[in-house]
């Protein structure tokens, strides 16, 4: 009897393990198939560095017909591009990748001219371009060229003070070009004092900061470049008249966009928002963190822009033009129009208390079809300057700008964001009390706990 329950029960055991080992098997059968089929990853990074942007997938996903992106390598070094571009066919089923070893299939690399290892093509119909990496800016780039059939240049105009696109100094905007360049526009620079004339291949013509006024044939050519259907960018500093380099009037180019309906005052506004202080700003750099319902900034709430040595605008529409507000600095900022000293009382009276718009967009109706003028006016110009443009969200507002001046809205988004720095500035204050906790305050506590278990125990 005895042997015959035991019997039973191992049967049942057994059975139950049989039943586990099914189960477990399953379960693993199961999940390699989706795994196979779905691949999903999780970025942990704090800047989703090992993620695609948002204006990659709003390109991809918009995608009307199939692409194809091919890669060509030896095959031992296919790995070292898979992740990434696999990605990008896991964003749309109208994406694939394929991989080819030019020293198998050298037909193939021929006809594509391919010269080096590790180039990849993008397709989109019977448009190819090149990527001159695998990175995400060459790849996207490569899909930008083949969805735009147009050229794109951005004039910046000199002869003023401007800053110029040549300078890599930190008041210069050689980033801003090569930050352009990745989103595939061509830079380029104009002078109006030789040519009263803004040139018909400029798809966008920039005001960057001029510390010198406009001729009235200058702004009489920006007028009738804009109100003829043109794009432009104005981005003007208060006329501080501190130290050597003051910075003018400029009445004349001020009357034009007052005309248009914004009216850019005479003033600098200081930002006294602790956060900004903490982020090691000073009252000099107004520090935005909300922003307006615009094409431009409806991607950037959760983005902080910094704009050093900023004026406040106002604005109203006019009879042709349509403002909108884009941004305005914090309520705890002020305005003063003392613009000729450099000690400046917040507490006076006659400051003007924030929030003040720091930012505007406008539209101008020409009465055609399809010819609508554009205009973006920003009371700062350092902040796109190299020194800070690399700030928080400055470079995603220089290129939404250009973005929305040049009716690409479908490229308006956050870029990828470059490598975080997250390496700790201490002074020697700070680095001698870590010295003192890390080398005898914490090991002196640990014994202490000791003795003082040992002393209870005992």
């Amino acid at each position: 009897m005895n042997l015959q329950l035991l019997k039973a029960r191992q049967t049942k055991y057994a059975a139950y393990a049989t039943l586990y080992i099914l189960v477990v098997l399953a379960i693993v059968t199961v999940a390699n198939i989706l795994a196979n089929r779905h691949n999903k990853s999780f970025d942990a990074t704090s800047n989703k560095r090992y993620s695609l942007s948002d204006q990659t997938v709003k390109i991809v996903k918009g995608l009307k017909e199939d692409a194809k992106i091919t890669y060509f390598d030896q095959g031992s070094r296919f790995e070292r591009a898979k992740d990434q571009l696999d990605m990008y066919a896991n964003i749309s089923p109208k994406v694939r990748v394929d991989y080819v070893d030019p020293d198998k299939k050298p037909q193939l690399a021929r006809e594509a001219g391919i010269k080096n290892y590790g180039t990849a093509i993008v397709q989109i119909g019977a448009k190819k371009e090149e990527a001159k990496s695998t990175s995400e800016e060459d790849i996207t780039g490569a899909f930008i060229r083949d969805l735009k059939n147009n050229t794109r240049t951005v004039c910046f105009v000199t002869g003023s003070g401007e800053h110029r696109i040549d300078d890599t100094d930190k008041n210069g905007y050689s980033r801003l070009k090569d930050l352009l360049g990745k989103d595939e526009y061509t830079a380029r620079s104009i002078n109006l004092l030789q040519k009263a004339e803004v040139p018909a291949e400029c798809t966008v013509a920039v005001v960057g900061g001029p510390s010198g006024d406009y001729l009235q044939p200058e702004v009489d050519a920006i007028k009738k470049y804009v109100e003829e259907g043109g794009r432009a960018f104005f981005l003007l500093d208060p006329p501080l008249k501190m130290g050597r380099s003051e910075v003018a009037d400029n009445d004349a180019l001020t009357g034009l966009l007052q005309s248009w309906g914004v009216t850019l005052e005479k003033d600098l506004i200081l930002d006294l928002n602790p956060i900004g202080q903490l982020a090691g700003l000073g009252p000099q750099v107004a520090l935005v963190t909300r922003y307006e319902a615009h094409p431009i900034v409806n991607e950037m709430k959760r983005t902080a822009t910094g704009f050093p040595l900023s004026r406040s605008l106002e604005t109203k529409n006019a009879d042709k033009t349509t403002i909108e507000k884009l941004f305005s600095s914090s309520e705890s900022s002020l305005a003063t129009t003392k613009l000729n000293s450099p000690n400046i009382n917040p507490n006076d009276p006659q400051n003007k208390k924030g929030p003040m718009a720091i930012a505007a967009a406008g539209s101008y109706r020409t009465g055609k079809e399809n010819a609508q003028g554009r205009f973006v006016v920003i009371g700062s110009s350092q902040w796109a300057a190299n020194s800070f443009i690399g700030f928080n969200g400055n470079r995603d507002l220089a290129l939404n700008t250009m973005n929305w001046l040049s009716s690409d809205e479908d490229l308006i988004s956050i870029r990828p964001k470059e490598r975080d720095d997250r390496r700790i500035t201490m002074t020697q204050s700070q680095m001698h009390w870590v010295r003192i906790t890390s080398q005898f305050l914490f090991p002196l506590a640990i014994v202490i706990a000791g003795v003082t278990v040992w002393w209870r125990r005992r």
